[in-house]
């Protein structure tokens, strides 16, 4: 049950297409579902305009898969972020349907078609390849949530022509998530060149005085270029969700 879904069925009962009866049965998946070991948030998708997400880092693969079908019972779309290769192979043998992405480390269920919501293209670009896994996780959750997403990989300012190249993919996207560890320059490389709101996102990666990604998050938070935001280290999945809330439509509008 999403907002879309709930809009439909309200629409029904104005135009005496669905008894007023009928509905109320509907929204009973407006609820929290008690597993013991977790509160499911079926109500989310309405309040937030996204369903819950599996944080799976912490969680036994039994518990991740009681969430899972809880959330698969009520949503057409069900994302699992930070599953290790172990927890991913197990999954799959109980529900194959899932798409794994190992360097994400992500799961990824959609039933039937996955619906585009978003107004724009989310435009993912990452600074050298060992950035990867955080770049993955942003852009497998930002399609997750109804995006259309496309990527720049490797294009750090240590070569910074091969990031010029692509200067019109970076002014036709609607959101920009720019991804880097070491000294975390290319956001303000990045959000100096166009006229979009650029999320950036710094990675644990690099040598002794990076700081496990300290460098880069304090790098990114004194940038001098304007419309940079900045979100946790090795925090992709963040960053696509604050992308996805700038490109959806507004609420004013029908989806």
């Amino acid at each position: 049950m999403d907002r879309r879904r709930l809009n439909q069925i309200l629409h029904e009962v104005k135009e005496g297409r669905l008894a007023p009866e009928e509905a109320s049965l509907l929204f009973q998946d407006l609820q929290t579902e008690d597993l013991g070991y977790a509160a499911v948030d079926h109500h989310r998708a309405v309040r937030l305009g996204f369903p819950e997400v599996i944080f799976g880092e912490g969680k036994t693969g039994e518990q991740i898969l009681g969430i899972f079908r809880s959330l698969q019972a009520k949503q057409d779309v069900v994302l699992i972020t930070r599953v290790d290769d172990g927890k991913a192979r197990d999954l799959l043998a109980a529900v194959p349907e899932l798409q794994h992405h190992p360097q994400a480390r992500t799961l990824l269920y959609v039933r039937g078609e996955r619906t585009i919501r978003g107004t724009g293209t989310i435009l993912v670009v990452c600074a050298g390849s060992s950035d990867l896994a955080v770049a993955e996780e942003a852009r497998i959750t930002a399609e997750a949530l109804g995006n259309s997403v496309e990527s720049l990989y490797d294009v750090g300012v240590a070569g910074i022509h091969r990031l010029l190249m692509h200067s019109r993919k970076l002014r036709d996207a609607a959101v920009i998530i720019a991804v880097a560890g070491m000294e975390g320059a290319l956001p303000s490389v990045v959000a100096g060149l166009v006229d979009r709101p650029v999320i950036a996102v710094p990675t644990s990666v690099g040598y002794g005085a990076a700081f496990g990604g300290i460098a880069a998050l304090l790098a990114m938070l004194n940038s001098c270029a304007p419309g940079v935001v900045v979100v946790n280290i090795d925090n992709g999945f963040g960053a696509a969700y604050a992308a996805s809330i700038i490109n959806r439509p507004s609420q004013g509008h029908s989806e």
